[in-house]
């Protein structure tokens, strides 16, 4: 839950962490994303790192999830939202939010499902 809230919460302070954020949240591979702005994967982990208290992979993770949610909240089933959302399938989107966000999808939307 503190991962999500953390991600929804900041906002990049420079250019270069809103392009990061940007390109990961557009399903950008990490490596792709480091190799676009013109910086290394490793220097793309610590500024991600000091910035939002994770790697650029937890990030991803952290976003891709956001998208799931919004669309789970407005009554799309779950296994069309992790279909939708880049997901391999509902228990992959279960899951991820048990070890973002410590629930069940169930618990996490209010079972407003």
């Amino acid at each position: 839950a503190a991962a999500l809230s953390r991600a929804a919460e900041a906002e990049p302070p420079d250019p270069v962490l809103r392009r990061i954020v940007a390109a990961l949240d557009a399903g950008r591979p990490v490596a792709a994303t480091a190799d676009e702005l013109g910086i290394g994967a490793r220097l793309l982990h610590r500024r991600s790192l000091a910035a939002f208290g994770y790697g650029p992979k937890t990030l991803a993770r952290v976003l891709r999830l956001q998208r799931a949610l919004v669309l789970a909240r407005a009554g799309t089933p779950l296994a069309e939202t992790a279909a939708r959302t880049g997901f391999a399938d509902q228990a992959h989107l279960t899951r991820d939010v048990r070890e973002l966000a410590g629930v069940t999808p169930g618990e996490l939307l209010g079972d407003r499902r």
